[in-house]
C-alpha cells in the first residue's frame, strides 16, 4: 500500500505527470483528504473538493468510477500545492490532445422547496457555470439537455447555464486563473448539483437514491466529455462509453471472487431436481393417475444461513464503478434468492421465492402458448422417423462437438456423464449430464447438441475466458436468455419441431395452472385430455414445474424466446449473446465493458453461425419474427409497400 505523502510537492507532480505521458495510470492520496485517478491518457480532468465549513457527504462518490479525476480538501493550507498539481495535469494533458476540459463539481448549499412536493422530494437540479471571459466550447451546448435526462423518483432533472464569472465552488479559491486557462487551452467549467441524494437536515446520505443518481450522472457526464473530445481535441474515442475506467481496483476483483464462490458452493437446477422420476411416475400410474406422486431429492450440500452470512459479507459498496457495482449487487440479490430457494425447497415459501427469481405469467404470454397448442396438433411425424439415440449413442454425438471446440480454443473443457440420477440433459459446471434413460429422436440430436453444448457451454466457456466469474456464473436473471437463446438454436439448425413448440407452450400452460392453484393431479389432466399429451411426457412437464413446491422457471424457455425475437426486430446482434451469462438486459452493460476494453471478444462462436442458411434465417428475424413462424418450413421475407 502506499503511503499517503506529506505534502503534494514537486517531485509529486513531475512523478503523475511523468506517468501521465508513458500513459501508465495514476492512483494516489492526497494530502488531509483525497485521491488524484487519472486512469489513462484522457483529454478531460474532474475535480471535487470536500468544504471545510460543512458536511458534504456523497457528493465526492459521483466522480468515483470516472477515469480522471482528483477528490481533495477544500482547506486553504492545501489550495497551492492542489493548484500546482491541477497546472501539472492540465498542462501535459493539453500538450497530448491539444485542448483539455476541467469540469469542478460541487454540491448547492441551500435547496429551495416552493411546493410541499418538492420539500417531500425535490427534483435534480443543475447550475452549469461558466467564466464571463470564457465561453463554452461549443460541443457542450447540450450539456443541460443530457443533466435533464436525469431521473430520480419519477422527476426528470432541471438543468440551466449561468455565466457569473467563477466556476469555483462558492468560498474556495479558482484552481487555475483565467490567463492559465488560455495558456494551457483549457476550458474551465463548474458544475453544481442540487444533494438530493441525502437528507437536508441530517446530511444522512440515501443509498440507493444515490447510486440510481450516480449511474444516470456517469452516463451524462460520459456523454459531454465524448463530444468535448470529438470537437475540441485531437482524442478521437469510438464511442462515450469507452471514455469509462479500464482498470478495476482491488475491491472489484476481491467482490467477483467471493460471489462466485458462494454461487459455486451449490447447484440449484441438480438440487431440486427429483432423484426418482422413473419410480414416481411408476407409483403414479399403477394409482391411476388420481394420487399426487411424492418425489425425491439430494441431500443439500451447505448451511443457507452460514451461505448468506458469507454473500452479505462481501463489501460491493468499496466498488467505485457505478455500472459494476450496479451488476454485482443484482447478482448478490440474485444469489440470496437462489438460496432461499434451496432453504425453501418442499414448502409453500418456494414457490414465491420462483416467483422473485423466475417471474410469473403474462396474459400475452399465456395467450400464445394457448394458440400454439390449440394450432399444433398433438400427433406428429417430425418425431423418431429416422430411428433414436440411446444415452451411450448420443453421447458419441456429443465427444464430437466438443471435439469441434477443443480444437478451436484449448480452454473448453467440457465433459460429459451419463447418470441415473436424473431425466433428460442437464448442463452443470461446465459439464453435460446425460439421463441413462433418455430416448433422443436422431432427428432432434443436433438440435439438442446446439441448446445445450452450442448455448450452455458455450457461454459458459466464453464466459471463463473473461475477467469476470459471474460471466460464467451467471448475472442475475441469466436463465431467460440462456433458454431463449437455445430453443432459437433449435430453430437455427432446424431442429426446432412442432412437439417440441408444444412442450414449451404446455410449460407455459402448467406454469399458469400452478400459479392459479391448481392441483398436480388437475395440470396433469388438463394436458392429456384438453391438449392431447401422452401421459408420461405429461407427467414430466408437470413435475418440472411442480418440484420443489411450484419452480416457475420451464417458463423461462419461452419467455426467453419472445424476448429474444423482440430483440432481434430491433436491431440486436445475436453474436453479442455469447460473451457469457446474462439477461437480455444487461447488453448494453456487456457492450459498455466491450468499450471500455474490459471485455474482450469471446473465443468462441457456435458453429452454425458459418452456415449459408442460417444467417439467411437471422435476416428473416430482423423483420420481426413470432414462435409460431418458426414452425414455418419457409418464411416469405416482408418487403415494404
Amino acid at each position: 500500500m502506499k503511503k499517503r505523502p506529506e505534502q503534494i510537492s514537486d517531485r509529486f507532480v513531475q512523478t503523475v505527470c511523468a506517468r501521465i505521458r508513458e500513459n501508465k495510470r495514476v492512483r494516489r492520496k492526497l494530502p488531509v483528504w483525497g485521491r488524484v485517478h487519472i486512469d489513462r491518457q484522457l483529454p478531460f480532468l474532474c475535480v471535487y473538493r470536500r468544504p471545510a465549513d460543512r458536511n458534504d457527504t456523497g457528493t465526492e462518490k459521483l466522480l468515483f468510477g470516472e477515469a480522471s479525476y482528483i477528490t481533495a480538501s477544500g482547506e486553504l493550507s492545501v489550495h497551492r500545492d492542489l493548484r500546482a498539481l491541477a497546472r501539472g495535469i492540465t498542462e501535459t494533458l493539453s500538450g497530448i490532445f491539444g485542448s483539455v476540459l476541467i469540469i469542478e463539481i460541487s454540491s448547492a448549499r441551500d435547496v429551495e422547496n416552493n411546493d410541499s412536493a418538492e420539500a417531500e422530494q425535490p427534483r435534480p437540479v443543475f447550475r452549469i457555470i461558466e467564466s464571463k471571459s470564457r465561453n463554452l466550447p461549443p460541443a457542450l451546448d447540450t450539456f443541460s439537455d443530457m443533466l435533464g435526462r436525469i431521473k430520480i423518483m419519477g422527476k426528470a432533472a432541471g438543468a440551466m447555464i449561468e455565466r457569473r464569472g467563477k466556476p469555483s465552488p462558492p468560498g474556495l479559491l479558482r484552481l487555475l486563473q483565467t490567463e492559465e486557462l488560455k495558456s494551457l487551452r483549457a476550458h474551465y467549467i463548474g458544475l453544481e448539483v442540487r444533494p438530493v441524494y441525502r437528507d437536508d437536515t441530517s446530511g444522512e446520505v440515501y443509498p440507493l437514491l444515490l447510486r440510481s443518481f450516480h449511474r444516470q450522472f456517469s452516463i451524462a457526464l460520459r456523454k459531454i466529455l465524448f463530444e468535448f473530445a470529438r470537437y475540441e481535441t485531437t482524442h478521437k474515442a469510438p464511442h462515450f462509453l469507452a471514455l469509462g475506467r479500464r482498470a478495476m481496483v482491488k475491491a472489484v476483483w476481491n467482490a467477483d471472487t467471493q460471489l462466485a464462490e458462494v454461487s459455486k458452493s451449490f447447484d440449484l437446477l441438480l438440487y431440486v431436481s427429483p432423484i426418482n422420476p422413473d419410480s414416481a411416475f411408476a407409483e403414479f400410474k399403477r394409482l391411476r393417475y388420481e394420487k399426487t406422486p411424492k418425489f425425491l431429492y439430494r441431500p443439500r450440500p451447505v448451511d443457507p444461513v452460514l451461505l448468506k452470512r458469507k454473500l452479505y459479507s462481501i463489501p460491493i459498496e468499496r466498488i467505485e464503478d457505478p455500472a459494476v457495482a450496479n451488476i454485482f449487487r443484482e447478482t448478490q440479490e440474485d444469489i440470496d434468492g437462489r438460496v432461499t430457494l434451496l432453504s425453501d425447497r418442499n414448502s409453500k415459501r418456494f414457490l414465491y421465492g420462483s416467483l422473485r427469481i423466475f417471474g410469473g405469467i403474462s396474459d400475452k404470454l399465456f395467450a400464445t402458448a394457448r394458440q400454439l397448442l390449440d394450432t399444433i396438433p398433438p400427433r406428429s411425424r417430425e418425431i423418431g422417423k429416422d430411428g433414436y439415440f440411446d444415452a451411450a449413442g448420443f453421447a458419441d454425438n456429443v465427444a464430437e462437438e466438443f471435439e469441434y471446440y477443443r480444437r478451436r480454443y484449448a480452454g473448453f473443457g467440457a465433459g460429459y456423464e451419463i447418470r441415473g440420477d436424473i431425466t433428460g440433459l442437464l448442463c452443470s459446471r461446465g459439464n453435460l449430464l446425460i439421463g441413462k434413460n433418455v430416448k433422443i429422436a436422431k432427428s432432434r440430436a443436433r438440435a439438442l447438441i446446439q441448446h445445450e453444448v452450442g448455448t450452455h457451454l458455450l457461454t459458459y466457456y466464453n464466459g471463463r475466458a473473461q475477467p469476470f466469474k459471474q460471466l460464467y456464473l451467471g448475472l442475475a436473471g441469466y436463465d431467460e436468455l440462456q433458454e431463449g437463446l437455445a430453443v432459437f438454436s433449435e430453430y437455427l439448425v432446424d431442429g426446432l419441431s412442432r412437439p417440441r413448440m408444444r412442450l414449451l407452450a404446455a410449460r407455459v400452460i402448467a406454469v399458469r395452472m400452478l400459479l392459479d392453484g391448481v392441483s398436480f393431479i388437475d395440470t396433469f389432466r388438463e394436458l392429456t385430455l384438453t391438449y392431447g399429451f401422452e401421459k408420461r411426457t405429461a407427467f414430466t412437464i408437470v413435475m418440472r414445474v411442480y418440484r420443489g413446491g411450484g419452480f416457475t422457471k420451464d417458463a423461462a424457455y419461452m419467455k426467453g424466446l419472445v424476448k429474444l425475437l423482440r430483440f432481434l426486430k430491433d436491431g440486436g446482434d445475436l453474436r453479442d449473446l455469447f460473451i457469457g451469462k446474462f439477461n437480455i438486459h444487461h447488453v448494453d452493460f456487456i457492450k459498455e465493458l466491450m468499450w471500455r476494453n474490459i471485455l474482450h471478444t469471446p473465443p468462441l462462436r457456435p458453429r452454425y453461425l458459418d452456415e449459408t442458411q442460417v444467417q439467411q434465417k437471422l435476416e428473416d428475424a430482423k423483420s420481426g419474427l413470432s414462435p409460431s413462424d418458426l414452425l414455418e418450413k419457409k418464411i416469405v421475407r416482408r418487403t415494404k409497400s
